[in-house]
C-alpha cells in the first residue's frame, strides 16, 4: 500500500491512497484540469482511479468531485449527510457510506470514521490492505475516544496540524471565526494533533505527515516541530503536505 497528496489546505484537497490494481482518491477540491495536472505529477491517470471517497460537504474538499467523477465515470462514496448536503451534487454513481460499518473497494479495507466537524455527517477514514493501515485525519475539531481506538496502531498517519494556537489568537480573522476554527467542531491544532499522537500506539509508525496546514495561522516548522516531539523523532522524518506540492508516494514496506 501506498498514500499520496494531491495538496491539502483550504484551497483544495485530494489524498491518493493505493493498493495492487485499486487507487481511491479522498476527496477532489481542485477543477478538473488542475487534478489532472496534479495527478501527472503522481505520474497517475485518471483512468486510473478506482472510486472517489467524501469526507464531507466543504468546498475545499468537494467542488471538484462532481465533474471530475461525471468527466471520467468515477463512483463516488459518501454519508447520506454529505450527499444531502450538497447541493445538485449531478452524480452519476454514489455509494452510501454508514459512518458505523466498515466496507471494501478492490483491495482496500476502509473503515469510515465519524468525527466532530462542522459539517452534515462528516468522515475520515483508516485503510488497510490486509497488512498495514493508513489513517487520514483532517477537518476535525477534537479527539474522541472512537478517533483514538480506530487509528491506534497504524503504519502511516496523516494528520491534520491546522493552525498553530497562538498565531490563531493574534491573527486579524473576526472573533466569530477564531471560535470556529479553534473549536470544537472546528480543525486540530498543533498542538491537539501532537497530543493525538503521543496517545496513539506508533509502534508500527513508518511515516507521518502533517495536513491541511492554515497558510496564516501556521508554519511547516511549527507543525513538524510538534508532532516530531510527540513522535521522538527528528524534524525532517515528520513530512508536511504542501498546498501546491501536495505529497508525493510514501510506500508502506
Amino acid at each position: 500500500m501506498r498514500f499520496a497528496s494531491l495538496g491539502s489546505g483550504s484551497r483544495g484537497n485530494a489524498t491518493l491512497v493505493e493498493a495492487g490494481p485499486t487507487i481511491i482518491m479522498v476527496d477532489c477540491g481542485f477543477s478538473i484540469a488542475e487534478t489532472e495536472r496534479r495527478l501527472a505529477r503522481l505520474h497517475t491517470l485518471a483512468a486510473d482511479i478506482s472510486a472517489i471517497l467524501v469526507t464531507h460537504e466543504h468546498s475545499d474538499h468537494v467542488s471538484g468531485v462532481a465533474r471530475f467523477a461525471r468527466r471520467h465515470s468515477i463512483p463516488v462514496w459518501c454519508t447520506a449527510g454529505t450527499l444531502a448536503a450538497c447541493t445538485k451534487p449531478g452524480l452519476d454513481e454514489v455509494h452510501i457510506i454508514d459512518g458505523r460499518d466498515a466496507f471494501s473497494i478492490g483491495d482496500l479495507g476502509i473503515t469510515p470514521v465519524t468525527v466532530p466537524h462542522d459539517a452534515r455527517e462528516p468522515v475520515q477514514f483508516v485503510f488497510s490492505d490486509g497488512g498495514s493501515r493508513f489513517g487520514l485525519l483532517t477537518d476535525t475539531g477534537s479527539i474522541t475516544p472512537h478517533i483514538l481506538k480506530l487509528f491506534d496502531a497504524c503504519a502511516a498517519l496523516m494528520l491534520e496540524c491546522n493552525h498553530d494556537r497562538r498565531m490563531l489568537e493574534d491573527s486579524a480573522y473576526p472573533a466569530t471565526l477564531k471560535a470556529r476554527v479553534g473549536g470544537p467542531l472546528g480543525h486540530l491544532s498543533n498542538a491537539q494533533a501532537a497530543e493525538f499522537l503521543r496517545e496513539l500506539d506508533q509502534s508500527r509508525l513508518q511515516y507521518v505527515a502533517a495536513a491541511h496546514l492554515s497558510e496564516k495561522n501556521n508554519t511547516p516548522a511549527l507543525a513538524q516541530a510538534a508532532l516530531a516531539d510527540a513522535a521522538g523523532c527528528e524534524l525532517d522524518w515528520i513530512a508536511v503536505v504542501d498546498q501546491e506540492q501536495g505529497l508525493n508516494w510514501c510506500a508502506l514496506a
